[in-house]
């Protein structure tokens, strides 16, 4: 009799995950949510919120915001659009805190993060991304699910640039964009738009027509002057308002708030200045920023040195 072997067919089902080990899906689960002090503490570091920044940051900010109502002609809405010539001189912290100061006034503002390649606003501002500008544009989401209220003032709102996609030059300079900022106009007194360098993508190009003036962010020891030549050279051809400069990471000479009144207390390489030139070395906890007129003369320093 031939010797018969006996055979298991059933099926043995292997374990979903292996035992013992946490799946990066785990990880994003039991990872604590950072805390108001944590994301105080992050906003500080990269120089954003005037709730958050010293005395002499907040002010200046205030004082670029003053700058702008005098350089803007009086309408009901104004669209400003703020780009730079290359990444990392600090035009979406400059966005942010502009924003806040002019919603500080009680006005109407709407940050737009026009940067669809590489958003900030919302990481920086510590809401969800998505769905957002592309999402609306595309007609893949409601007007209602894309605007975000800030949770800083009921007068301010933030369209985050939503899911990256494949055309956001086409998008940006669509009639629906157009449309778009058409119907806000009738919402909001102050509409800034976060765009893209205007030396690496045409994104910010195609949109500066339906805008009121531009800012354009320079970074001192890092803006090569050829390339903000270059960058001057496409916003001008294409007729925009230039409503001057923002220079980030800049050290001002001539401090004027060592000291301030009663308060007795300095206030740490933040100053005002007018030009280029520089004495003293500023604060390593935060960089200034100054505002420049279209011709370069007056300026005004403020924190904040991120993207």
């Amino acid at each position: 009799m031939a010797d018969t072997e006996k055979t298991n067919d059933t099926p043995v089902k292997a374990p979903a995950k292996p035992i013992g080990r946490k799946t990066s899906s785990d990880a994003a689960k039991t990872k604590e949510k950072p805390t108001k002090k944590e994301k105080t503490s992050r906003r500080k570091k990269q120089g954003l919120l005037c709730d958050e920044l010293s005395f002499a940051a907040a002010e200046s900010y205030k004082l670029l915001r003053t700058n702008l109502q005098f350089a803007l002609p009086e309408k009901d809405c104004r669209i400003i659009g703020v780009t730079s010539s290359i990444r990392g001189e600090g035009k979406s912290t400059t966005s942010v805190n502009l924003a806040y100061t002019l919603a500080q006034t009680g006005k109407r503002v709407l940050l737009i993060d026009g940067d669809m390649r590489l958003p900030t606003i919302a990481q920086k501002l510590d809401m969800a991304g998505t769905p957002g500008l592309s999402n609306l544009l595309a007609g893949l989401s409601a007007e209602r699910n894309c605007l975000r209220k800030s949770s800083y003032f009921d007068n301010w709102y933030i369209l985050p640039a939503g899911d990256i996609p494949p055309n956001p030059s086409e998008l940006l300079g669509s009639e629906r964009m157009h449309a778009l900022l058409d119907r806000y106009k009738d919402v909001f007194d102050y509409i800034l738009l976060d765009l893209p360098p205007v030396n690496i993508v045409v994104d910010a190009l195609v949109i500066t027509k339906w805008t009121d003036g531009v800012i354009v962010v320079v970074r001192e020891n890092y803006t090569d002057r050829r390339a903000l030549d270059a960058c001057m050279y496409q916003v001008e051809k294409l007729g925009a308002k230039m409503l001057g400069f923002v220079m980030t990471d800049a050290d001002v000479g001539g401090s004027s708030y060592k000291t301030y009144g009663k308060y007795g207390k300095r206030y740490g390489g933040y100053d005002y200045g007018y030009g280029y030139e520089s004495s003293s070395a500023g604060s390593s906890d935060h960089k200034n920023q100054a505002f420049l007129d279209a011709t370069g003369e007056d300026s005004v320093a403020f924190g904040g040195n991120d993207e």
